[in-house]
């Protein structure tokens, strides 16, 4: 008798189930031949190796998530590579992704030499007072095979950071993309290891062998030169820690507290402008925005564009360039519902006072723009720009930009552009936050009295809207919408966040995408709380009732996963589903086409990461049968991942041949030169030596 697929269900009806404790425990392991275990029948047509990233904490946490209760989003990246190449088996192997600053934390930790320059976490972001910033790469990758490339490549990215280059065979950093001099930092503070800001998904036109990703800064990024605040807010004086207590009880005791934090965030802009304004006048820190088109061709210096708008006034980012595309004619940029801001920076602020933490985050705290800011680039238009590496003049490129109704963190764009018209596919996350996770002194929307749960810090919090899925055509030369399409389903586009769809580099982009697999996170009602529910209470695009959205949470939604038929051709819709059991969720969706499969973009396989009541799991679905659920299910005692992000398959792996390389050495020695002495000799005792090859005495 086989062995069942799925367990039989121990849900109560009418009530939510837990947050599956897997999605909360991750190990920092490196994993080398392994062999996963196989629940149910494993398909004989597999092929390939699929990559996924997840943060796993930080070299102080030992596992993820940190004690300090972060978000789960940020922290190392480990890198899992499954590989699909021996018959009747599947290998994994895993690797903490490493570049120079990692090194750096792990030198600087507590009780080491160097323990006065350590790295802390703020919200997503880990950075020292003293050497800056870490590049975590632990959110997405991009395949790239360049025309002279013999074997494919693959790069690692983070939103805050450049990308970098892994070898994948062995799974180690290469190379960033870029060096220190061909990016701007975000603050003319001189940290040896600079906040750059770029995107989590730059792109590849294999039909033109070109690579495209961005560089930009927001002016209010410059406040990181205040930034000592942050940490003497640790150790506050009691005074003044008790008078923040009092003004807290004070605010919270008024009946005009929600209209008070609600002036308080109309006017913090103006008031952040006025102040640095002040600064500008006052010191020699400059606050501007900007944003810089970068072109690649996978062995020369970076060529780039800075984006002005028709009237020549510089593009401005109000929250995160999470994502890019890229058509025949045009590269498009989205400001993107991910928010990063001063308010993510305080990390546990005042620890004896959960009411002052909260009111620091009431009143700093703005929600996701509710619209999509888009900007449109003609490739025509990007003829010979800056080399940054040569320290040529600026030059610059006009964006158009148009507004499109409703947030969105992900979105995808038809490569052919007939007549000039733009497809984009996008999911807009109504009224969700990802950016945001549960803190200790959070409390339950269904009741003030009730604490969330200490094992849930770190998770993401509910949406509060049902999410919309969206098919537009665009005008690249006008910008005018001229059609649009939406669609939601009550059972499936509940936190609709990450997708897959085929796409590999051996084959041109020249067809439209007409299915998209999508995955949703649900509702649940341990991740509802009271923060996020008055966050959104005047969201402006909402379909459902905040009391509604109460009673859905309370009995749950699961998960599901589904393919989205985005065929010009047919009306926008839901073409095969399947909804996972209560108590799960679902991350991380990759496409494996089957061997030797058809020409069609179903014909392969849907692999994705699934948290269960009993751990985590890798499963995989028949793309052209999600209803029967999954042909089998993948499991290691060893293997513990937490919430898993993005993913890339690619069909061979081999030790990487490509010529292009910044030595790590030359990246940063002007960087390193400009510190203290102690600085430069961490630099030469801790970083370095990881990078270059060790000196052999002769026998």
């Amino acid at each position: 008798m086989k062995e069942p697929i799925l367990d039989p269900i121990q849900a109560v009806p009418g009530c939510c189930p837990p947050v599956p404790e897997s999605i909360m425990t991750a190990n920092r392991y490196e994993l080398s031949d392994i062999k996963m275990q196989i629940r149910g029948e494993l398909p004989d047509d597999l092929q390939g190796h699929i990559f996924i990233v997840a943060p796993v904490g930080s070299v102080n946490s030992g596992d993820a998530p940190d004690a300090d209760g972060t978000s789960l989003l940020g922290g190392d990246g480990m890198i899992y590579r499954l590989d699909f190449d021996r018959q009747g088996e599947v290998g994994l192997k895993t690797r903490l992704v490493k570049p120079p600053c990692y090194y750096a934390d792990k030198a600087t930790r507590p009780g080491s030499q160097y323990a006065k320059y350590q790295f802390r976490n703020h919200g997503i972001s880990r950075f020292s007072l003293s050497l800056g910033f870490r590049n975590e790469l632990n959110t997405a990758f991009l395949p790239i095979k360049f025309r002279d490339d013999a074997n494919e490549r693959l790069l690692v990215t983070y939103d805050a950071g450049r990308p970098y280059e892994i070898d994948t065979e062995t799974l180690e950093v290469v190379t960033p993309i870029g060096a220190n001099t061909e990016w701007r930092s975000e603050t003319s503070l001189k940290f040896p290891l600079p906040p750059v800001l770029s995107t989590a998904h730059p792109v590849f036109d294999p039909e033109k062998s070109e690579m495209f990703t961005v560089n930009y800064g927001k002016s209010v990024g410059n406040l990181l030169e205040t930034i000592p605040f942050i940490y003497d807010l640790d150790e506050l004086p009691e005074q003044v820690e008790e008078l923040l207590k009092q003004l807290a009880r004070f605010i919270e005791a008024q009946d005009f507290v929600q209209d008070f934090l609600k002036a308080f965030s109309t006017i913090s802009e103006e008031i952040l402008e006025f102040y640095m304004r002040l600064l500008e006048r006052t010191t020699n820190i400059e606050f501007k925005d900007f944003v810089y088109l970068i072109r690649w061709d996978g062995g020369n210096n970076l060529e780039r564009w800075k984006l002005v708008l028709p009237d020549k006034t510089p593009v401005k980012i109000k929250q995160t360039i999470h994502q890019i595309g890229v058509t025949k004619d045009y590269v498009i940029l989205m400001d993107t519902a991910f928010t990063t801001g001063v308010e993510q920076l305080l990390n546990n602020p005042i620890p004896k006072s959960r009411a002052t933490k909260r009111l620091i985050r009431d009143l700093l705290t703005h929600r996701e723009l509710a619209d999509s800011v888009v900007y449109i680039v003609r490739r025509a238009d990007l003829k010979v720009g800056q080399r940054p590496a040569c320290s040529q003049q600026e030059v610059e490129v006009v964006a158009r930009r148009i507004v499109i109704p409703l947030e969105a963190a992900h979105f995808l764009v038809d490569y052919p552009n007939p007549d000039g018209h733009i497809t984009l596919h996008a999911s807009h996350i109504c009224a969700w936050d990802v950016s945001e996770w549960l803190r200790e002194y959070d409390v339950s929307a269904y009741n003030p009295k009730i604490s969330v749960p200490p094992r849930l810090c770190g998770m993401q919090h509910n949406e509060m809207d049902i999410s919309r899925m969206g098919r537009y055509v665009i005008d690249g030369e006008s910008g005018q919408i001229l059609e649009s399409k939406l669609i939601s389903d009550a059972e499936c586009t509940w936190g609709v966040g990450l997708y897959a769809y085929c796409n590999t580099l051996s084959e041109q982009p020249t067809k439209p995408l007409d299915n998209i697999y999508w995955i949703s996170f649900g509702l649940w009602k341990q991740l509802l709380t009271q923060f996020v529910f008055d966050l959104y209470k005047d969201y402006k695009y909402r379909l459902v009732p905040r009391a509604e959205m109460l009673r859905l949470a309370e009995a749950g939604i699961p998960a599901s996963l589904f393919r989205l038929n985005t065929s010009a051709n047919e009306s926008l819709k839901i073409g095969d589903r399947y909804q996972f059991p209560a108590g799960y969720i679902v991350s991380s969706p990759q496409f494996m086409p089957r061997r030797d499969s058809k020409d069609s973009s179903t014909d392969g396989y849907i692999v994705c990461t699934v948290f269960t009541p009993d751990g985590s799991e890798i499963w995989i679905f028949d793309a052209q049968n999600l209803t029967h659920g999954p042909r089998c299910r993948l499991s290691h005692p060893s293997l513990k991942f937490s919430l898993t992000i993005h993913t890339a398959w690619l069909q061979q792996i081999a030790p990487r041949t490509a010529k292009y390389n910044i030595p790590v050495r030359q990246d940063y020695k002007d960087l390193v030169k400009q510190q203290s002495p102690e600085i430069q000799e961490l630099f030469e005792t801790e970083v370095y030596p990881h990078f270059e090859p060790v000196s052999r005495s002769p026998c």
